[in-house]
């Protein structure tokens, strides 16, 4: 039987990834062979989606998760339980921009508090951790590559992307000492997001597909020709479900894994809404730039050249039209 644990799993990828894992009904922990699911607890700070709340498989628990961690909370004791974790809950990058103190505590000391739980617990488990290719950034004096692979050294020029940075080594050094077994992916920004904006730099890569195609305007903060690294929803949940799965063999080591990009500039995304909802469509983005969002922005890399994650059987999308009619299929529009 396998237990899993999700932080943030009320969230978009996270209840994503949790109605792939009951679907399945079965989880290949670490290369061990598929072990039916038993409990999936979802831990964060909203309530979880209905449907979700409605299989008896599932426990939610709400609040915060540093709270939630500590002794004689409930999070503790699912923790105890869980064979596999994804750590996804964050603040996201504009969040941690504007209020440093929240970043630090929900990126930072928080994913200290559930490593640190982890290892007091002694249960060895696999823990997935959702990093970002913000980690990855230009400076003066350490200029990015024309394109990132797997030996780029990070460099995050934003408080999130230093965050993630910190999780990632933290996570590799409990894996080192063999607190438990860590597997950190890198995310592309993922687009097209259902519901609605939040907080991140990015979210404007749904908007301007997501708000058009529901008859509402968007704003472009960024000049088209900015170029972009993209995922759908469906090849991240199959990054994040890959690392819970792999052998430590074909795993590969502890540093992290970048995940498959699509890139794209932003003039190519909207010329591909266009192609597949017509210009009546694309006409309602306005383009209104806004330098801060712009500067995190393109701060990213946009090229990447993933080998591990290629031998790990993971592919990019194959263009930006299909990840369009992929949100429209989805969204019950097709």
């Amino acid at each position: 039987m396998a237990n899993v644990l999700v932080t943030g799993g009320a969230g978009f990828l996270g209840s994503r990834l949790a109605r792939e894992l009951l679907a399945a009904g079965s989880l290949d922990v670490a290369g061990s062979g598929a072990h039916p699911l038993s409990r999936l607890t979802v831990l964060d700070r909203s309530p979880v989606p209905p449907d979700l709340a409605a299989d008896g498989r599932v426990a939610a628990i709400c609040g915060d998760l540093g709270e939630l961690l500590g002794p004689a909370h409930a999070g503790r004791d699912a923790l105890a339980e869980a064979d596999v974790i994804f750590h996804l809950a964050a603040a996201v990058s504009s969040e941690c921009e504007a209020d440093f103190d929240l970043g630090m505590r929900t990126n930072l000391r928080a994913t200290e508090s559930l490593l640190t739980s982890c290892r007091a617990l002694g249960t060895n488990p696999v823990v997935v951790f959702a990093s970002s290719v913000a980690v990855f950034g230009a400076s003066g004096e350490h200029p990015l590559p024309a394109v990132v692979d797997d030996h780029t050294l990070p460099n995050p020029q934003s408080s999130y992307g230093v965050q993630k940075v910190i999780g990632e080594q933290l996570l590799a050094d409990y894996t080192r000492k063999g607190f438990l077994r860590g597997r950190t992916v890198r995310l592309m920004t993922v687009s097209v997001r259902p519901g609605r904006p939040n907080g991140a730099a990015s979210s404007f890569l749904s908007g301007i597909v997501r708000e058009p195609l529901a008859g509402e305007r968007a704003i472009c903060p960024v000049d088209a020709r900015t170029e972009v690294a993209l995922a759908s929803p469906a090849r991240a949940i199959d990054g994040l479900l890959r690392a819970a799965t792999s052998s430590d063999e074909a795993w590969g080591g502890r540093s992290a894994v970048n995940l498959p990009a699509l890139t794209v500039t932003v003039g190519d995304m909207v010329a591909a809404l266009e192609q597949v909802a017509g210009p009546e469509v694309s006409a309602l983005i306005d383009w209104i730039p806004d330098p801060a969002v712009a500067g995190i922005v393109t701060s990213w890399p946009a090229r990447f050249r993933g080998d591990r994650a290629a031998r790990l059987g993971l592919a990019p999308d194959p263009d930006f039209d299909s990840v369009i009619k992929m949100h429209l299929a989805e969204a019950g529009h097709a």
